[in-house]
Order: structure tokens, then C-alpha cells, then sequence
């Protein structure tokens, strides 16, 4: 453990772009429950797990069984236009990818999506043989910026917290790694809000070294 090195990679919104998609989904499975959606809202809350989502938007009157059922289609419509549609992956994320596997170090996805969007974008993006363990939203209790589903990633890759480095685009994702003694590296156009250790808007404007840089940190 004190040697191996690990990347926990989250995926939407890291890896991949599927904003619109989600957008879409969620439109058209509360349209059809009979309830209206703020893209503002859904921009906010973007990266939590779709439970605390949607009660926090229908307030404390939802029922579970009303919550699962929105989200549950949610979730089958994103899927459809995934495969439908196709995705690809972010400038950078495929030399990374590459990059890290070659170099020897373990890579997992710590992600809040649920388990078979996950297989499914996977699957699209051929993305199975760089990846040692996944870990989704039905893996833990408690969603980021909760760090549980950064901490399970590395108990299963057997790697040291002190040696994993976590890859966000969102503020909860970095706390979330933060609260797990992991450094962070923050992607994305908000990048100089995350407060990672390092921040980039692109994962293609990361230097050659900087995952063997942060490592040798003695800061977060």
C-alpha cells in the first residue's frame, strides 16, 4: 500500500460531458411525473446522488416510492440517449488514461451516477481494461462531499488514501477528496472556484509531471 499509486477519477463532468443529456432526462421524467425542473437548480446540484436531488426540488411531502420512480426513469432516458446519441471523452482524458495506465499506476472511477449508467458509458467509451474498481452511487450511503465513495475506491484498489489522487470537476468532489486526506486535481470551466490543489480548465493543460508532483506534497 505504501508504494502503489492511485487516480480516482470522477466521470461526468470530468471524463466526460453529458450535461445536455441529463438536462434532457430529467425534463422529460418530471414532465411526465407531473412536475416542473429549474436548469438553474439542476446546475447547482449537478454531481449529487438524484435522492438528495430530488428531495431537496419536491420538498418533504415526496414519498421514497414517488423519489425512486422519478429517478429510476430519469436514469432509463439518460441511457437511451447515451446510446442513442454516443459520447466521447474530454480533450485530455484519453492521453491520461493512457498516460497513468502505462506509467503503472491503479485507476478506479468514484462516482455518485448510478451503477448502470456508469456500465454504460464505460461500454460506449471502451473504457473497461483501464479501470481496477468502480465505485457507484448504490456502493455507498452517504453521497460526496461525503469522501465514503473516495475512501471505498481506495480500500478496494488497496492503495493508502495519502497515495490517491482525486480528479473533480466539483466543489463537492474536492471537499469530498479533502475530507479523505486525498489531493485533488479541479477540471472544468469552473475550475478556479474548486479549491483543489491543482486546477486546470482542461485535463489537456495538465503538466507531463503533475501527478508524481502532487504525490511529493506535503500540503492539500
Amino acid at each position: 500500500m505504501t508504494t502503489l499509486r492511485a487516480v480516482l477519477w470522477d466521470l461526468d463532468g470530468t471524463l466526460v460531458d453529458s450535461a445536455e443529456y441529463h438536462w434532457l432526462s430529467w425534463c422529460e421524467a418530471l414532465t411526465a411525473a407531473g412536475h416542473s425542473f429549474d436548469r438553474d437548480f439542476l446546475v447547482a446540484t449537478f454531481g449529487q446522488r438524484n435522492d438528495r436531488i430530488l428531495r431537496a426540488m419536491l420538498g418533504p411531502d415526496a414519498t421514497d416510492a414517488e423519489i425512486q420512480r422519478i429517478a429510476d426513469d430519469k436514469e432509463a432516458r439518460y441511457r437511451t440517449l447515451v446510446r442513442k446519441r454516443g459520447i466521447e471523452l474530454l480533450p485530455g482524458a484519453e492521453l491520461w488514461l493512457k498516460r497513468l495506465r502505462a506509467s503503472g499506476w491503479r485507476q478506479a472511477l468514484a462516482t455518485s451516477a448510478p451503477r448502470a449508467n456508469v456500465a454504460t458509458m464505460v461500454e460506449v467509451l471502451d473504457l473497461a481494461e483501464y479501470f481496477g474498481v468502480i465505485v457507484a452511487a448504490e456502493d455507498v450511503q452517504r453521497g460526496k462531499p461525503d469522501p465514503q465513495v473516495f475512501l471505498l475506491a481506495a480500500e478496494r484498489l488497496g492503495a493508502a488514501t495519502y497515495r490517491c489522487i482525486v480528479v473533480e470537476d466539483a466543489a463537492a468532489g474536492v471537499e469530498g477528496a479533502r475530507s479523505a486526506g486525498m489531493r485533488s486535481i479541479g477540471v472544468g470551466a469552473k475550475h478556479a472556484e474548486l479549491g483543489a490543489t491543482v486546477a486546470v480548465s482542461s485535463l489537456g493543460e495538465l503538466p507531463e509531471d503533475v501527478f508524481e508532483d502532487l504525490l511529493g506534497r506535503i500540503d492539500f
